[in-house]
């Protein structure tokens, strides 16, 4: 991504990689691995099929700590899903100031990954 890139979605993502676990009413218990989060949603990986427009528990971890949010599959492509929050305020609060500090620290490293690239 470049200065010139614009995101075409209401909340910029940030990586995050860590494991998740979703718990389904259908499906059980998952486990996945996170790709981004931003404050209105998170992808991660799943080598198991989840039901898309349910409601599911996520359990991950974020930097200040673990994490339980509610969250419908709204997206899949391939082992890819998109989640997207539909928990309360104190809980997105949460994400929300995560997102900030992620964004931070990943606009730090940018700087040095801008002056690799060729």
């Amino acid at each position: 991504m470049n200065a010139y890139t614009v995101e075409a979605r209401g909340h910029p993502r940030f990586k995050l990689e860590v494991d998740i676990w979703i718990n389904s009413r259908t499906c059980g218990r998952l486990k996945g691995r996170t790709v981004d989060i931003s404050e209105s949603g998170i992808a991660a990986m799943l080598t198991l099929e989840a039901p898309m427009g349910e409601i599911l528990e996520l359990d991950f971890t974020l930097p200040s700590g673990p994490v339980m949010i509610f969250a419908a599959a709204r997206q899949r492509n391939a082992f890819r899903y998109g989640f997207e929050f539909v928990d309360t305020e104190s809980v997105h609060e949460l994400i929300r100031r995560t997102c900030r500090d992620l964004a931070v620290d990943q606009s730090l490293l940018l700087p040095d990954i801008q002056r690799r690239e060729p």
